[in-house]
């Protein structure tokens, strides 16, 4: 008796625990608003947060409970899951600007130290600002890599690549990238500026043959008046570009480069 007792009462106990939880399970269960679950289908589940809304979730609340919210937020769904968005709510279908990501570095050529530490960029970049002779470069050891959920990041010789034609333009890479040299755009552009580097020219030429020395020939004979050197690097208005070419012609270091972002099936920086 003195073991059947414990097992008996602890027996009793389970029961009723269970009666109770299937009592409030459906007494005091919120039910579930159906229009967030057919837009949550909708979504590719990447949790990107390139919609502006903390992941799918966020967004297919916030569609299913504001009219106002558009239906074309999500990049890496594409027009497809835009479609069914505003079929799911009876709306007219808006296009999503396609985007895609590239590297804003043509790779560093040289070493200042040696790096024995955690291989991970965020780590290294912790060590007055990694081991590469430019401290605005790629880091090489991957991160974006990781964070890419479509395997359209390699590293080779020692710099992220990013394949244009699997990159959807979520931006989970350039979250990760501590050096923030990922830029993610509309797959529309032409052109882009492979340095990062802010550094005066003669600084910039020592660590990379290819950086941007902030010689303004490009923001002076750009026809569109659509480059402007900042802070010893070129930037491109995109909105101005005409994509004429004239630039990358006449860039000193080649760092203005000419690229297919749309159906690339070479890496993007």
């Amino acid at each position: 008796m003195s073991i059947l007792i414990p097992i008996i009462a602890v027996t009793v106990i389970g029961l009723l625990c269970g009666v109770m939880l299937t009592v409030a399970d459906k007494f005091m269960s919120v039910p579930e608003d159906e229009t967030f679950v057919k837009i949550r289908a909708c979504l590719p589940g990447a949790n990107c947060g390139a919609c502006g809304y903390a992941g799918c979730d966020g967004y297919a609340h916030a569609l299913a409970g504001n009219s106002s919210v558009k239906t074309n937020l999500c990049v890496p769904g594409a027009d497809a899951a835009a479609a069914q968005i505003a079929a799911v709510l009876g709306v007219e279908a808006e296009d999503v600007v396609e985007k895609a990501a590239y590297v804003g570095c043509a790779g560093c050529e040289g070493y200042k130290d040696e790096y024995q530490g955690i291989q991970t960029c965020a780590a290294a970049n912790l060590l007055f600002g990694g081991n590469r002779a430019c401290s605005f470069g790629c880091l090489g050891y991957g991160d974006c890599a990781k964070a890419c959920q479509r395997n359209a990041i390699c590293i080779e010789g020692g710099k992220a690549h990013i394949q244009s034609n699997l990159c959807v333009g979520c931006g989970l890479c350039a979250k990760a990238c501590p050096n923030h040299l990922i830029r993610v755009v509309p797959d529309t552009i032409k052109t882009i500026v492979r340095c990062s580097n802010t550094d005066k020219g003669a600084l910039t030429r020592k660590a990379c043959s290819h950086g941007c020395i902030g010689c303004k020939k490009c923001e002076k004979e750009c026809p569109a008046g659509a480059i402007a050197v900042v802070n010893n690097c070129a930037v491109i208005d995109h909105e101005k570009c005409t994509s004429c070419g004239h630039c990358v012609e006449i860039c000193t270091t080649g760092c203005l480069t000419a690229v297919d972002l749309t159906n690339a099936t070479k890496c993007a920086g």
